[in-house]
């Protein structure tokens, strides 16, 4: 069974609007590396909208992008990738495919099926997962700045408290820190 990796970038104040992040080539260098370890991708509706709406057209070259973007889009496009949705059931992005059963089944069937893990990058559907138990690591990427806007990260909040233990901490020449933590047993 592969780690299911919760991995988003956030604010000091908890802020995860993906626009307040320092998108620099640096970071998404870090999220390819990220990406490449993984087996597979893991979104809400809402997320994968987002990303089909661009990622994509980056790929095929149609949007002009620095090479480390391009190189994050071209290997998304290869990816495959798991959305979870009740509203929606067709996803026509390449190797896009649809978790139709219930959340704890449909995710654990994943997990089971990708010994390289899944990376999971929405900030919802982390919620709902880590309400099931079924978040085994946390990367975040904190970036250096206050939004003081939402949404922010589990703003609908969690049964209890979650221990972390730190696996490791890298700094950014931007200023931004992956800190990459585990679940603690």
């Amino acid at each position: 069974m592969g780690l299911l990796t919760f991995s988003i970038n956030v604010t000091l104040d908890g802020c995860i609007d993906h626009r307040e992040g320092i998108a620099d080539d640096e970071t998404h260098a870090f999220f390819t590396r990220l990406m490449d370890e993984a087996g597979a991708m893991l979104w809400g509706r809402v997320t994968y909208e987002m990303m089909e709406s661009y990622w994509p057209a980056v790929a095929r070259g149609t949007v002009d992008a620095p090479p480390a973007i391009r190189e994050w889009a071209v290997k998304l496009e290869a990816k495959p990738k798991y959305v979870v949705s009740s509203t929606r059931t067709a996803f026509p992005w390449t190797n896009s495919h649809h978790i139709a059963d219930d959340l704890r089944t449909g995710v654990t069937r994943l997990k089971d099926a990708t010994p390289d893990g899944v990376l999971l990058g929405s900030g919802m559907l982390a919620t709902a997962l880590d309400w099931l138990d079924l978040i085994d690591a946390y990367v975040f990427l904190v970036h250096p700045r206050i939004a003081g806007h939402g949404p922010t990260l589990y703003q609908s909040g969690l049964p209890g408290t979650r221990r972390l233990e730190l696996m490791s901490a890298t700094p950014l020449r931007s200023g931004v820190v992956a800190i990459h933590y585990r679940r603690a047993e």
